[in-house]
């Protein structure tokens, strides 16, 4: 009943899970600021305490006792030099925010409001303003014969600090600008989702056999059509592997973190022994739907964005950009190798499989990663080149069990480039790429096909 008479974007983070309440007010401008300002205020409170009540000008040196006229005085000057500065960083982060935008993606602007370092910036400026604001307000009402100590010294150290954080923060944008710095963290961004959710997660439970999938009752299984549109932001899968295991049931899910569901689609289905008995809305509550796409779980979302860098760099003729990004995208296919299981079985500690995922394969995020750059880049042989280069790389890096679908993909993007319009060296240095990974993969004998695509008289005589 509480909830109701609160704002309805107050309200909807008492509706979410811990996780993604969590992150949703980190990607917020207002949450770190919030802290601050209270900080502030009970930093108020203890400073006027000790002058006003203790008399800490008894104890204090000479040089630090200042009458109640001159603290007036320098607490109003510095309430227009902090809130001065604090305005030049609002509009620093307006240009940032819209250079992103405009220059990068425009999914990338919650990735620089959410920075801590961005936050705190902020949340010293809007903090140590309040601050100011509430002293000069008590100061006003002290007698004439008042000394202060604590809050002219409180006050002087924190318009330096403000001094110092609006140097700090200026060169925190500029340095977080540079498009190294931008593609390197959108790469540990997606890292950490790898880490933190598919593997910590999923891969306990991740069992390659599935064993007894209970295929009798499958027969009559339930099926649960999703209740309202949105994208699939989270599943709780150790809870709903807990419960199905109390239940005695399997559930197979129809979609993956961030697809979109139209209400009325099959959301998920389940059977088992127990399957008569279950409330469907217990294990629909495990499932977060929303308006827009998170990176809770959601690789993807990291992948596309990363992508989107590179594909702008293409469309803004800038090769270098679109060249470091498709290397950091290399990268992260090592880390989803690594890291990732491709099985949709998963099972509870009895090795009983509970939940069936909806399959991905190393293909599908090898064409996440680097299929969107591919299409885009159409004639630029120089960024194509890159990408083969890059999967050549990876091939030696990676398990030899996905050489195929490295060596299928690259010959795949070969397959669409036009011949007549590639200069003699792009030619030569795609195909001395496409020549390494046909050696690492271990597919030579499919080269001179390749080859003969370029240069049809080539292999006459061999």
């Amino acid at each position: 009943m509480f909830l109701n008479f609160l704002p309805v974007e107050i309200r909807k983070y008492f509706r979410m899970s811990r996780r993604q309440r969590k992150h949703e007010m980190q990607m917020t401008l207002w949450y770190m600021p919030a802290v601050y300002i209270l900080i502030s205020i009970v930093l108020v409170a203890v400073t006027l305490f000790l002058d006003l009540q203790i008399g800490l000008e008894e104890a204090a040196p000479k040089m630090l006792q200042i009458e109640v006229s001159v603290t007036r005085t320098l607490v109003s000057t510095l309430i227009g030099g902090i809130l001065t500065l604090s305005a030049f960083t609002l509009n620093s982060l307006l240009v940032v925010l819209t250079t992103f935008s405009g220059q990068f993606s425009p999914r990338m602007l919650l990735n620089f409001v959410s920075d801590r370092q961005t936050q705190h910036a902020l949340g010293i400026f809007n903090g140590s303003f309040v601050y100011v604001l509430l002293a000069f307000l008590f100061i006003g009402n002290a007698s004439s014969d008042t000394v202060f100590v604590a809050t002219p010294v409180i006050t002087v150290i924190l318009a330096f600090t403000t001094a110092v954080v609006f140097i700090y923060f200026i060169n925190h944008a500029t340095t977080w600008m540079q498009v190294h710095n931008i593609t390197y963290t959108m790469k540990n961004v997606s890292k950490k989702i790898i880490n933190d959710t598919l593997r910590k997660d999923l891969d306990e439970h991740r069992t390659e056999e599935p064993g007894d999938l209970k295929d009798e009752e499958r027969k009559d299984q339930h099926h649960v059509l999703a209740r309202e549109s949105g994208y699939l932001q989270t599943v709780d899968y150790n809870r709903m592997i807990s419960e199905a295991r109390k239940n005695d049931i399997i559930i197979q899910l129809h979609f993956q973190v961030g697809d979109y569901i139209l209400a009325g689609n099959e959301f998920f289905s389940f059977w088992g022994p127990g399957a008569g008995e279950i409330e469907e809305s217990n294990y629909y509550a495990m499932f977060e739907l929303g308006h827009k796409e998170t990176e809770i779980q959601d690789l993807q979302m990291g992948m596309h964005k990363l992508a989107e860098i590179a594909i702008k760099a293409i469309g803004n003729n800038d090769p270098k950009t679109a060249s470091n990004t498709i290397h950091q995208m290399a990268e992260l296919m090592l880390s989803v190798d690594s890291y990732i299981t491709f099985t949709p079985y998963l099972a509870d500690d009895q090795k009983q499989v509970r939940v069936i995922l909806k399959e991905e394969t190393f293909d599908y995020y090898l064409y996440r990663g680097f299929g969107f750059i591919r299409h885009y880049a159409k004639d630029n042989h120089l960024i194509i080149t890159d990408i083969i280069s890059s999967l050549a790389k990876v091939a030696e890096s990676i398990d030899v069990s996905k050489h195929d679908k490295l060596w299928e993909f690259a010959c795949n993007t070969m397959d669409h480039i036009e011949t007549e319009v590639i200069y003699e060296l792009d030619k030569t240095f795609l195909l001395r790429e496409i020549y390494n990974l046909a050696k690492v993969t271990e597919h030579l004998n499919e080269y001179p096909r390749i080859e003969s695509k370029f240069y049809p008289n080539a292999n006459e005589n061999t």
